[in-house]
């Protein structure tokens, strides 16, 4: 199914929506706060079904998403919410789980906070992920090896057929489109992509693997997105047969 580009609804309707899922009453109290005095609409739920009917009654432009959740975990909530369209997530996790928090990014999570959290900080997030993931209003197409990207449409395709990107994704391509040839390393991208002056690393790898999975022919043997050894990455758009790697043959591209 072909996947609709995201427009926030907010730009329209209002103030941008907010769906909030946690269990624990005070964080969600805490956080709906915060969001509330910053000029957002809130809606909250404490369990994933509860979620799931409220992204369904009102679409939000954002969700912010409890990872340990009852019954229903958050990895599954993301899954279903993204299974109705394209939304920003931000993931809420334990401090020190970071095998969860890269399943959070591998499912398509476009940030997370781990607990416990400043709520400013939290906010500060909310602000950047909608910013970010607001249609350019300028800006023409963008193309290489196979590659389109339309900025204002927030479209992307490989070989004529329609991408399903998530938001950051498409950030991601788009950058590397817009720099071909130049090599960057994680914070660079960390800087330029997300917004991000500081912040684990471990979200762009996972975000360079996940994109190498949707636009590179054998993502084993990446040959578009290069992993420029001890530096960090770089989008290649050369002729077929070329290496696709440099440094260590077989890394896979992930160890930059």
């Amino acid at each position: 199914m072909q996947q609709q580009p995201y427009e926030p609804v907010g730009t329209e309707g209002g103030s941008p929506r907010i769906l909030v899922v946690d269990d624990d009453p005070t964080v969600a109290e805490v956080v709906a706060g915060y969001l509330d005095r910053a000029g957002y609409r809130v809606d909250r739920a404490d369990d994933g079904p509860a979620a799931l009917t409220r992204a369904a009654a009102h679409r939000p432009d954002l969700v912010v998403l409890d990872l340990m959740l009852p019954g229903m975990d958050g990895l599954e909530v993301c899954r279903r919410i993204r299974g109705q369209g394209p939304v920003p997530v931000i993931m809420l996790t334990a401090r020190g789980d970071e095998d969860d928090r890269i399943l959070g990014l591998e499912v398509g999570a476009d940030d997370y906070v781990t607990k416990p959290f400043s709520p400013r900080e939290l906010v500060l997030r909310v602000e950047s992920v909608l910013r970010r993931s607001r249609p350019a209003a300028t800006g023409g197409r963008l193309g290489a090896a196979g590659l389109t990207v339309e900025p204002a449409a927030r479209r992307a395709t490989k070989n004529g057929t329609e991408l399903a990107l998530t938001l950051r994704e498409f950030d991601l391509l788009s950058f590397f489109l817009r720099h071909p040839g130049r090599a960057f390393g994680r914070e660079d991208l960390m800087r330029e992509v997300w917004g991000w002056d500081f912040g684990d690393l471990s979200t762009v790898t996972v975000h360079v693997r996940r994109l190498r999975g949707k636009v590179e022919d054998d993502p084993a043997r990446p040959r578009l997105i290069q992993t420029v050894w001890g530096v960090g990455y770089r989008f290649e758009p050369g002729e077929p047969g070329e290496p696709g790697v440099l440094g260590v043959p077989g890394d896979g591209g992930d160890r930059p």
